[in-house]
């Protein structure tokens, strides 16, 4: 089981957010010494070069298969559940642990935005009380920005997706990956007056070279406990039976508002499935929350740029998209009554 390892606030832990250092895995170390060692066999003796090659194959093969298992920390640290009580910060634990924090559970939604199914599931959510951690895609970002602003002024999170989520994302050198995700940072941090703190890569897919990236850009990769395959899949019923399958404390559930499925009736799956999932989640009273405020429970529930001086105005205070009372700003789309715009203009 990979268990995530949070950047606490307590003293001599990175700060979230912050670059920190990169630490090889065991894989990684290890592939890098085989390689050394054919290179230092083919030297020595030229006769061993079908061994040598065999190694260098074999490693190459097994980096590849850590990047094709999305739950793998074969390549670098990855949340694919939420760390327990005990690891967060001291002095949190006995406030999260009085909250119920030991029932608590991540809902993640890729894709999006999607001005059609974005809004509507935020209204889902609102009717659960539930909070959501969206994976947004820089560029449906810049083209949806007040779908961006909805997800902020109502309570839930926005993270990095990468800019264009190719599907050649795994294949590309650091430079590269460095280019998308930080293009991904300046837009969502741009509209959203939130700096993103975890990535989650276009379909989990990854190679050796990402790790070195996130360390560098201080975020953190998060994978999912279970998905439902509501992308592909058109039962609604099929995709909630998959998240709720042996739903526990500390899963992190993943489903999409970009690229949804529909089902017979042309109704995106997602829509259909979150109602029972949520209903779900009340009955056996587990408690929805988002994965930066597990990463760092002083961070408010409501997230404004203070992890970014850069966004913050002339007078210091930190930007954000929620007044006084938890209400979204006028002409956001959000609950209590704010107008809400024909989402196929935006």
């Amino acid at each position: 089981m990979n268990t995530p390892s949070p950047l606490a606030s307590h003293p001599g832990a990175t700060a979230p957010g912050a670059a920190r250092r990169w630490r090889p895995t065991p894989l990684i170390t290890g592939a890098a010494a085989l390689h050394a060692g054919a290179a230092a066999a083919l030297l020595a003796q030229p006769s061993t070069w079908p061994w040598a090659a065999g190694g260098v194959i074999a490693s190459h093969l097994a980096l590849t298969a850590a990047g094709l298992w999305p739950k793998s920390a074969l390549l670098g640290p990855n949340w694919t559940r939420l760390p327990e009580i005990r690891a967060m910060a001291p002095e949190f634990a006995q406030d999260q642990a009085d909250g119920g924090a030991d029932r608590r559970i991540a809902l993640t939604i890729d894709d999006g935005p999607d001005p059609d199914v974005t809004p509507r599931v935020l209204d889902l959510l609102d009717q659960y009380g539930a909070r959501a951690t969206f994976f947004c895609i820089g560029d449906l970002a810049r083209r949806h920005p007040r779908c961006i602003e909805a997800i902020v002024a109502r309570g839930h999170a926005v993270e990095n997706h990468s800019q264009r989520h190719r599907h050649t994302f795994s294949l590309s050198g650091p430079g590269a990956l460095r280019r998308e995700i930080e293009a991904a940072q300046r837009t969502l941090t741009e509209i959203s007056g939130m700096r993103p703190l975890f990535f989650r890569a276009p379909a989990g897919l990854r190679n050796p070279f990402l790790d070195p990236v996130l360390c560098g850009l201080g975020l953190q990769l998060a994978s999912w406990t279970r998905r439902g395959f509501d992308t592909r899949e058109r039962d609604a019923r099929k995709v909630a039976q998959r998240l709720l399958h042996g739903l526990a404390p500390r899963d992190i559930l993943l489903m999409h508002d970009g690229h949804a499925a529909r089902g017979p009736h042309g109704q995106p799956v997602v829509l259909e499935a979150l109602p029972e999932v949520l209903r779900a989640a009340a009955s056996a009273q587990l408690r929805w929350t988002t994965l930066r405020e597990v990463l760092n429970p002083a961070i408010s529930p409501v997230l404004d740029a203070a992890l970014d001086p850069a966004l913050s105005p002339a007078g210091g205070a930190p930007l954000s998209r929620q007044t006084e009372g938890g209400r979204p700003p006028a002409g956001v789309p959000g609950r209590n009554g704010a107008s809400r715009p024909p989402f196929d203009k935006i």
